[in-house]
């Protein structure tokens, strides 16, 4: 196909929220819309130079919008498209999963997790 649609379903997915912060940016703003320093604020040790560098790419890709509002100072909201909260399922499968492995894990090595 294309370097930006590959041939493999599971590597487009990959190619579109394929690491720790669009995944999580994502799964920020499932519950809405949000601003800048509220997403950086939620996000933890992420730098404003990653977050704002990963917000431009999944805008570019589709999965959000950015809302920016002509008043002093400047506001700018983000919010998930259709498309990215199509990514719902997908992202409560990996938090799935990745419960029953902490689980798993954690009788293997004989250790008490905390739920979360």
């Amino acid at each position: 196909m294309s370097e930006y649609l590959p041939d493999g379903l599971a590597e487009m997915t990959l190619k579109m929220i394929g690491d720790r912060w669009k995944v999580l940016i994502i799964q920020n703003l499932m519950d809405g819309t949000k601003r800048f320093g509220e997403l950086k604020k939620e996000l933890g040790d992420i730098t404003q130079k990653v977050l704002t560098s990963n917000l431009r790419l999944l805008e570019e890709k589709g999965i959000l919008v950015r809302k920016v509002y002509a008043q002093i100072p400047p506001r700018v909201d983000y919010t998930l498209t259709q498309l990215g909260y199509e990514l719902k399922p997908v992202i409560d499968s990996m938090v799935a999963w990745a419960e029953e492995y902490r689980r798993n894990m954690a009788k293997i090595l004989k250790i008490e997790i905390q739920d979360s």
